[in-house]
C-alpha cells in the first residue's frame, strides 16, 4: 500500500475516531445544557412578550440566537469531522486511479487530511469568537479540500485520458 492510501486511511480513521469521541463528549457534558439554555432563553422571550416588555424579549432572543449559533456549530463539528473521514477513507481505497506521481499523490493527501481537520476546527473556534481569524481558519481549510478533491478527480481524468489515447 502506498504512503498516500495508508495516510488517507488512516487518517480517516483516526478523524472519524476523533469526531464520535468529540460527539460523545460533547452529548454526555454539553448538550443538555446547551438545549436548556435554548429553551429557556426562548420561554423567556414568550413571557416577555406576553407581557409586553420589549426589553427583555429582545435580550432573551438574543441569548436564544447566540445559544442556538452555539449549539448548531457544536453540532456541525462533530458531523464535519466524522463526514470528512468518510471521505478521506473512501479516497484511500480508490487512490490507486488518481494518475499522479506518488510524491504528488502524498501532497494531495496531507492537504485532504489538514484540510479536513482544520475546516471544522474553523467552525468550532467560532463559538469562542466571532471574530475574522476563526473564520479565515474554516475558509482555509475548505480551501485545502477543495483544492484536494479538484486534485483527485484531475489524476483520475488525466489517467482516463491517458487509457482512452492508448487504446
Amino acid at each position: 500500500m502506498s504512503g498516500s492510501r495508508r495516510l488517507l486511511i488512516v487518517g480517516g480513521i483516526a478523524l472519524a475516531i476523533w469526531g464520535m469521541i468529540y460527539g460523545l463528549w460533547y452529548a454526555v457534558f454539553a448538550e443538555h445544557q446547551a438545549l436548556d439554555n435554548i429553551g429557556s432563553s426562548l420561554a423567556g422571550s414568550f413571557a416577555a412578550a406576553a407581557d409586553r416588555n420589549p426589553r427583555i424579549m429582545e435580550s432573551s432572543l438574543q441569548q436564544y440566537r447566540e445559544a442556538k449559533y452555539v449549539y448548531e456549530r457544536q453540532v456541525d463539528v462533530h458531523g464535519h469531522w466524522i463526514g470528512f473521514a468518510m471521505v478521506l477513507i473512501v479516497l484511500g481505497i480508490g487512490f490507486d486511479r488518481v494518475n499522479f506521481a506518488e510524491r504528488f499523490k502524498m501532497f494531495l493527501a496531507l492537504g485532504l487530511l489538514v484540510g479536513a481537520v482544520v475546516f471544522p476546527l474553523g467552525v468550532l473556534l467560532q463559538t469562542m469568537s466571532h471574530g475574522a481569524l476563526p473564520r479565515a481558519i474554516a475558509i482555509a481549510g475548505s480551501g485545502f479540500v477543495i483544492a484536494g478533491l479538484v486534485g483527485c478527480a484531475a489524476g483520475v481524468f488525466a489517467g482516463r485520458a491517458s487509457d482512452v489515447r492508448t487504446s
